[in-house]
């Protein structure tokens, strides 16, 4: 057991290196927002053109910068952790992030709209961590944290392939613990509530029964804050997560437990 000190930085991250996928916008600028204000430097990685992506990471004067990938474009996963590596230094923090919806119904989703969802949640996902893994591994240390959903858990209509996505993740990370843990690497998953974010606004704002409905289910009769994601993850890449692994926390208010 680690001896008690009060210079101990359990939550620092000062030194360590993290790759934020959709770090630039939403729960990843958040997370990024976080994890800088913790001490790494954050690597975020977006399809957004590089101007625009730069622009936004202004704010952390030089502690967060910006690279240009699609990460569906998985023959050059490796390509870009390895670019990153040399241009960066080691990477200790993934946390995978980046997503997006096809809101169909299963009879009006065809084939192709569902291997979409799943090439950027699921294929995306597991080909930067299977490219990052190894310098963890090498070093003894690493985070990763993939960004799982209500929708791991609970049913909800109209997003079949994103809640199959959510729910791999669960899959994942028990594996991939069962993996690398002795190599002193943990992988978790973060599932958010419903949190106060544009596309939070675009699904509810002109729909007052469907926010009602939400606001019911919490326990804590409010949606989060998107810093309350970036605050998880800060936790769980830190020493003081250092014995937590293979599991998914949700930051829901309570409403997956909520009647």
């Amino acid at each position: 057991m680690a001896a008690f000190t009060e210079q101990q930085k359990w939550y620092d991250l000062s030194g360590k290196t993290a790759v934020v996928t959709g770090g630039i916008t939403g729960l990843g600028l958040a997370i990024t927002r976080c994890l800088v204000s913790a001490g790494a430097k954050v690597i975020a990685l977006s399809r957004t053109d590089e101007k625009k992506g730069n622009e936004i990471l202004k704010e952390f004067g030089g502690k967060a910068v910006f690279y240009q990938f699609d990460i569906t474009d998985t023959d050059h996963a490796q390509v870009i952790a390895d670019r990153i590596q040399k241009e960066q230094g080691p990477v200790d923090i993934l946390v995978n992030n980046a997503g997006n919806h096809c809101k169909k119904y299963i009879w009006d989703m065809s084939v192709e709209d569902y291997k979409n969802v799943l090439d950027v949640h699921l294929v995306g996902a597991f080909a930067l961590t299977k490219a990052f893994i190894p310098q963890m591994k090498e070093r003894g240390w690493g985070r990763i944290i993939f960004q799982a959903s209500m929708t791991s858990y609970i049913g909800q209509p109209q997003v079949c392939g994103y809640s199959t996505a959510k729910a791999g993740y669960l899959g994942l990370i028990h594996t991939l613990t069962a993996e690398v843990a002795e190599y002193g690497i943990t992988v978790n998953a973060i599932a958010p509530g419903w949190i106060d974010t544009p596309m939070f606004h675009k699904a509810v704002d002109n729909d007052p029964p469907r926010l009602a409905k939400i606001l019911g289910r919490i326990p804590a009769k409010s949606v989060g804050d998107p810093m309350d994601v970036g605050m998880c993850a800060a936790f769980l890449c830190s020493d003081a997560a250092r014995y937590i692994s293979g599991t998914c926390i949700p930051v829901d208010g309570g409403a997956l437990i909520g009647f």
